[in-house]
């Protein structure tokens, strides 16, 4: 494992957003609020249970994300039941919540959501919200995974008793035909 990645695992943080232009905001990580519809973009799940932390982007009519930080986290109580949620606990911020994030421009939707998961500085992470064929909006998130740009859909955190042993990227490829993946280990 890199230096990149060595200062993380002590913390076990997983994830923090970075601000890249003039619209970064300080963020909480905790249930999303009730206004506007949030569309989920990844989730982190964990070997110790069931249970995961969703990221969601809070977007309007348009299917734009609203306001200067609309990405949110919060606990999907998988191991209560399917529609079981819970915010992230102010210990659990370190490692699951939103430090920053920043709204930028895309050539593609109009606007995107610029992160970075804290464990992994290096690899920003833009997520593109839109509306799909069926009239639904989506989040896509876009992430370098080995080697490549990839469509994330979740992170694994393999927990060991002192604490992350390794952590699983999955995603498709961009051109949607196969699921990537990336194992990176302390």
């Amino acid at each position: 494992m890199g230096k990149l990645m060595r200062h993380s695992w002590a913390t076990a943080a997983l994830v923090a957003l970075v601000p890249l232009d003039s619209y970064a905001t300080t963020a909480a990580a905790d249930q999303p609020p009730a206004s506007g519809a949030f569309v989920p973009a990844f989730s982190i799940a964990k070997s110790e249970n069931k249970n995961q932390v969703q990221y969601v982007v809070r977007v309007d009519d348009q299917c734009t994300p609203i306001g200067p930080a609309p990405v949110s986290a919060y606990w999907r109580m998988l191991e209560s039941g399917p529609t079981q949620t819970a915010p992230i606990l102010p210990r659990e911020v370190v490692a699951y919540g939103l430090a920053s994030q920043a709204v930028v421009a895309n050539a593609t939707s109009g606007t995107a959501v610029r992160i970075v998961l804290k464990a992994m500085p290096s690899r920003p992470l833009t997520i593109v919200t839109s509306r799909g064929g069926d009239g639904v909006c989506r989040a896509v998130a876009t992430i370098s995974i080995a080697g490549a740009s990839a469509h994330l859909f979740n992170v694994y955190v393999h927990l060991k008793w002192d604490g992350v042993d390794y952590l699983l990227l999955r995603g498709w490829s961009l051109d949607g035909s196969q699921v990537v993946s990336e194992t990176i280990k302390k």
